[in-house]
């Protein structure tokens, strides 16, 4: 290679170096096995562990809520994240790290 592509091809690395830091130090995302499946109330007050009644009354405090016409389906997808992420403030606030008013407040309730 001639010197004078040196400063080039160093230029080149560089910026290749930086794109893989990035990605290393960047939020690192859960790869999706499977697509996102819209269920009945009957699986989603399963995977939740309440009530199909209280799923009925709640439904807006919950984002993962699809309306279809009459029918009230749960984005599998979304009732992942709320578990992962309600289980998280639920650790917090055992662990006396939380106060139980900044739980819910945290977790969007009202």
């Amino acid at each position: 290679m001639p010197p004078e592509q040196l400063p080039r091809v160093l230029g080149e690395l560089e910026e290749v170096r930086w794109a893989a830091m990035a990605r290393l130090s960047g939020p690192r995302q859960a790869p999706q096995t499977e697509p996102d499946t819209l269920l009945a109330i009957d699986e989603a007050s399963r995977r939740l562990g309440v009530s199909k009644d209280y799923l009925y009354r709640h439904r807006e405090d919950f984002p993962f809520t699809r309306r279809m016409g009459r029918k009230l389906l749960f984005s599998s997808h979304g009732i992942e994240t709320f578990l992962r992420h309600d289980a998280g403030i639920t650790a917090k606030r055992r662990s006396g790290n939380i106060p139980p008013t900044m739980a819910c407040a945290a977790r969007g309730s009202r």
